[in-house]
Formats: C-alpha cells, structure tokens, sequence
C-alpha cells in the first residue's frame, strides 16, 4: 500500500481560513498565560499535544476507559472548558455526553468539530446482514463520503484535503461513522487543521506549531506504510466487532468485519439477536469477535460459548496507553497488533 505523497506546506494561517470556512472565526486569544486548550478524546489530545510541544499542554477531558457517550464531567474539566480559548472534539454525535457541557459552559472558545473540518474522509455506518439494523429517519447506509476523490489510491498531494469536503450538520452524522481518527489520512487532516487553529488562536507562537506540524505529517507519512505491513497477514479473515466503530481503519488496510454485535454500545442485543450471530459465527466462518474495554465482555463471552471462535480486544481510543504524543501512534499499532494476534492462525487470542 503506497503511503500519501508529502504535499507543499500552506501557511498555517491560510489553512486556518479554510478550517473556519462557513463559521465565523474569532481573532487571536489574547491571554497572559498562553492559549489555554481542551480535548475531548485521547486520540485528539494525542495530536493536539504532538502540535503544542513546547508551547503548552492540552486539558484531557474523557480520560481511561471512560465512555465519550456516558462520561460524568468532573468539576475540573467544567473549569477547563469555561477557561479555555480553543476546544477541539470529534463532533455532538461521538462525545455525546460532552455536548451539553461545551454549550453551556465554553462560552466564547472556539469549538473545532474535527468530522467536519475540509477534506475528512467520511465512512457510513454499515447494516444489513450481520450488521445490526440502526434505527434512522431519511439517513440510509449511504456511500462513503469524502471530499472528492476516495484517497484509497493515494495518487494526489495532502493539500486537496484542504480545499475539498462538505461539511456535514450534526443531524446527519447519524448515518456515519465518527471514529474518523482510526484512518491515518484522516489524522493527517485533522493534523493540519488543529495547527492552523492553534497558529490564528495564538499567532506568536506559529513558528513552533508550523515546525510541530511538519514533524508530525513526516510520522504520519510513515504510519499508513507500516500498519499495512503490520495487518498484511490478518487480510481476508473473517471476524465481528463489539460494535461498527473501526470501519476507518479496516478499509484503510483491507480488513473486513464481517458483522457486529450492537449498533449502539449503549444499547444491549436481545436474545434473538445473540442467537442470531451465534449461527453467523458458523455461515460467516468467523475466527474472532471482539471486544472494547470501554463496554462488557460478557457479551462476546456470551456470543462465543460452545464455539471454538476465538476472543480478541481492539481499543480505538487508547484506554490504557499512556496519554501525550505518541499515544496515537501507540493506539494504531496496538489495534494492529489485536487484529492480527487474533486473525492469524497458531496466533493466541
């Protein structure tokens, strides 16, 4: 798999224009001591940290195995986010409990919803056959939707994510799936759009977060090369996720779930559904189904009893990595390594 041509740099300044297209974007924060920064999942603190080395720290908001859909917000990160100039999450629909603490409480930060930003690839949420109907009004399982162009083939320069992708208001993004991060191109844009934030929020210090940035995008050049190569032995065997989160990563290294136990992790499967996926495990030739840390293992437990199919835990938001910069990194290979310990025949699971 060919890893994404580096492409020429746009000032960050520029690109701030194109992140804060079709929302008015305030002037540079003026405060004495520094751009004061939230985030709202691991994965985004990851990539938030990795651009303001050397200049602060980022408040973490959902931290451990915490669910970003059923968090409890401590007074601590209330403060943060009614002190905070910039507030970085992934959108209403995945930090769903974090929704009404920014709306109340955050005031004048800008809030950057990183599914929404110029250029993110967009994957619908699959149904249908071992895939668990989710209730939805006029939103169908739909294509796939990105910019323009499917980046599958790689064949252009990073700055097309700039200019190109519509947008999506929060009432559509039921229909897709939100754990955009699990896709390295996907970091990539967001990347680019968390330092072009941070450069018109805090002018002063652009040089460190344009030096920052490039330092990260040569990483995550690299890491689309080196997940394939890590999961090249897992392609083609069939397994079930907890849950229809990690559409991302398989597509982006050909990977391929072959059903889900729930649609919605707060809604737990009925008897008959988990007879159904019992039998599936059997006409799907199934070899593991995994679980999150963030949700009951009994569940797969239950699905796989009796059965000589194979448990596994993939994690798409680092529960047990240690936050910062390299938990990203950390995350991506980490899944790669599940997929593949439980994939692979004579491997454990």
């Amino acid at each position: 798999m060919t890893r994404p041509p580096p492409a020429p740099r746009r000032p960050l300044l520029a690109l701030a224009a194109a992140v804060f297209l079709g929302g008015a974007a305030a002037g540079p924060v003026a405060a004495d001591d520094g751009v004061r920064v939230v985030a709202s999942i691991k994965p985004v603190h990851s990539l938030v940290s990795a651009v303001m080395a050397g200049v602060g720290e980022p408040h973490l908001i959902i931290r451990g195995t915490a669910s970003p859909h059923t968090f409890t917000m401590r007074p601590s990160d209330a403060a943060a986010l009614e002190d905070a100039d910039v507030i970085f999450m992934v959108g209403d629909t995945m930090e769903t409990a974090m929704t009404g603490p920014v709306d109340a409480l955050a005031g004048q930060a800008r809030v950057v919803r990183l599914f929404d930003v110029p250029g993110m690839i967009h994957r619908s949420i699959r149904e249908g056959g071992a895939f668990e109907e989710h209730d939805h009004d006029s939103h169908g399982g739909g294509d796939d939707h990105m910019g323009h162009d499917d980046h599958d083939d790689h064949g252009h320069g990073h700055d097309a994510h700039d200019d190109h992708g519509d947008a999506h208001d929060d009432d559509h993004h039921g229909a897709f799936d939100m754990h955009v991060w699990l896709d390295p191109i996907n970091g990539w844009t967001m990347a680019r759009a968390i330092a072009a934030t941070l450069a018109e929020a805090d002018p002063a210090n652009t040089a460190t977060y344009e030096a920052n940035l490039d330092a990260l995008l040569h990483r995550l050049d690299h890491l689309t090369g080196e997940i394939a190569a890590q999961v090249a032995p897992a392609r083609g065997v069939p397994f079930i996720v907890f849950h229809d989160g990690y559409r991302y990563f398989e597509d982006r290294f050909g990977l391929s779930a072959a059903g889900s136990i729930v649609v919605s992790p707060e809604r737990k499967p009925g008897a008959r559904r988990i007879a159904e996926l019992r039998d599936k495990l059997h006409t799907l030739g199934v070899v593991c189904v995994f679980d999150e840390p963030q949700f009951d293992k009994r569940l797969v437990h239950t699905v796989i009893e009796g059965s000589e199919v194979k448990s596994g835990t993939v994690d798409p938001l680092g529960a047990a990595i240690e936050d910062g910069p390299e938990l990203y990194f950390t995350l991506l290979h980490d899944m790669a390594a599940s997929f593949t310990d439980c994939l692979t025949p004579g491997a454990g699971g």
